[in-house]
């Protein structure tokens, strides 16, 4: 396994110990040395649960390694059933307890325990956090839930949600309020809140509802193809993917589309006047690819934004993330390492991030603010308020979420009026950004075209070394005068940037490297014909 400093997913034990922490009823019994034990730090302190996840650790220590390591397991499998009396049990290995093969799912079978064991195969060394997730779901569905008689009103399971999710909590909410508008009736939400029980009731639903393909999409095809339940495929996050999402319920229930929208705000307040001294702005985007596809639908179409990047780290999504990134002109960024995110953000120079917690780090590095989106995300990130990310009350808290960290219309005019006052000159950055806000130092855009690459590499990779290394180093010596970014500073702030980029291109054409206000204003003339 690759070891990083920070990493955007864990193994795939720690998906399987969300879906376990998520349920009632369901307990993990884990083969794991005693150093994998952290993970239930991960719900306690990160996700503030009032209690800790139900998950036995065998512990074993290095000692161990020369006895019986699988007695300890089957003395642990046991303890916890006669300790914890669960509806059900799932049972598996760490990636260090992997490397043992004791064989978890065959020594828990042969206890012949009271209560259904589900034996979860995991490759550790291949696949991660998410793919545990949705293996886990998928393995605990197909051994509960079976083909049954629908209910008379119509039904729909709810898919996907997970402890230590995303909002996954208030969306499930919010899209159980959605459905109770059209007249739908949640039988099953799971795994999330769920006991095996109500698992093995799932097949009396009509249809399925999958808000996280992530950690939900296996089970969802098992259902299809075992129950003859169809699934939704439209994820209600953004006013218009919502309006989706009821028409493609509408189309597999024959109900009407048309719900209550009194409580949506994101349309009108992207349009009001303040609002729009915000579009244009340029926001790269980068998390989950649920999140991110839907974000980027949401900036571009919703609040007005100009996508510059996006990508996912999630790989086994990497063709429909591509597909969606062409959609904007871009070539999207397929990686689970945060240093190729932070050069592809620094070369995109965005003035907006739509990220996860890594982002909110690396904004900070780069003094651009960054709105979090996606997991993994940090305990400020499970408000105790009623904040969910799906629906037209989703839209609301998507509304505030991004636009909080930007500077609005008035304050910019302000800080542009004062910008000499020892409180607003223009290293002050914004009063709601801290005393100690910097000014970005911005990348020049000229190292980089479109799609993040670098003009060296593009230029090496055609045979002319000598002029890459020159023209990099025409645009390290590019700097303003003090009078031309005084001149700068007179300019609207909404066409600012455009401004210093296009005079920068412009003087980069012409071998100009010092830009002085007579730069400048040739640049704007040049433009305008």
């Amino acid at each position: 396994m690759k070891l990083t400093l920070w990493t955007y997913e864990g193994p795939p034990h720690v998906g399987a110990m969300r879906v376990a922490t998520g349920m009632k009823g369901l307990h993990y019994v884990l083969h794991a040395p005693q150093g994998d034990t952290y993970a239930d730090l991960l719900f306690t302190m990160i996700e503030r649960r009032n209690h800790r996840p139900p998950v036995t650790y065998t512990t074993f220590q290095a000692r161990d390694l020369g006895g019986d390591t699988a007695n300890l397991f089957k003395d642990a499998a046991r303890d916890a059933f006669n300790r914890f009396k669960p509806q059900a049990m799932i049972v598996g290995a760490s990636c260090t307890a992997e490397l043992i093969q004791d064989d978890p799912g065959g020594l828990a079978e042969a206890l012949d325990l009271p209560c259904p064991v589900i034996p979860l195969d995991l490759p550790s060394y291949q696949r991660k956090e998410n793919f545990g997730a949705d293996e886990t779901f998928h393995q605990i569905v197909r051994a509960l839930a079976k083909p049954m008689p629908r209910t008379e009103e119509i039904t729909c399971n709810i898919l996907g949600a997970t402890a230590l999710g995303f909002r996954h909590r208030d969306d499930v909410a919010e899209v159980t309020k959605l459905l109770a508008l059209m007249g739908i009736k949640v039988n099953v939400a799971a795994p999330l809140g769920s006991t095996p029980a109500e698992i093995a009731r799932m097949g009396q639903a009509h249809f399925n509802v999958l808000l996280y393909p992530e950690t939900g999409e296996s089970a969802a095809r098992h259902l299809e193809r075992s129950c003859g339940q169809p699934w939704t495929k439209v994820v209600p996050i953004g006013v218009g993917a919502t309006r989706d999402f009821l028409h493609e319920i509408a189309g597999l229930t024959g109900l009407s589309p048309k719900v209550n929208e009194s409580g949506l705000r994101l349309p009108w307040w992207s349009a009001s006047v303040d609002s729009t001294y915000l579009t244009g702005k340029r926001v790269f985007i980068f998390g989950d690819a649920t999140h991110v596809m839907a974000a980027a639908r949401i900036a571009a179409t919703e609040i007005g934004f100009e996508v510059v990047g996006m990508g996912c780290y999630n790989r086994e999504f990497a063709r429909p993330m591509r597909a969606a990134a062409k959609a904007y002109g871009l070539e999207a960024l397929i990686s689970d390492d945060y240093l190729d995110v932070e050069d592809a953000i620094a070369a995109a120079a965005p003035e907006l991030i739509l990220g996860t917690q890594q982002e909110r780090h690396i904004g900070k590095r780069l003094g651009i603010p960054c709105a979090v989106i996606s997991s993994p995300v940090h305990v400020q990130d499970f408000p105790a308020r009623y904040s969910p990310q799906m629906g037209f009350e989703g839209a609301n808290v998507i509304f505030d979420t991004w636009i909080h960290p930007l500077v609005m219309g008035l304050e910019e005019h302000l800080l542009t009026m004062f910008r000499e006052d020892f409180e607003f000159h223009d290293e002050a950055g914004a009063s709601h950004h801290g005393a100690k806000a910097t000014a970005r130092t911005e990348v020049p855009v000229e190292t980089a075209d479109a799609s993040g690459g670098d003009i060296f590499e593009q230029m090496k990779s055609k045979g002319a070394h000598e002029a890459a290394e020159a023209a990099v180093l025409e645009v390290a010596a590019l700097h303003w005068l003090p009078e031309a970014e005084r001149e700068l500073k007179k300019i609207p702030f909404f066409v600012r940037g455009k401004a210093k980029r296009n005079t920068e291109s412009y003087a980069a054409d012409r071998g100009v490297v010092a830009i002085s206000v007579e730069t400048l204003y040739e640049a704007k003339a040049h433009y305008a014909r």
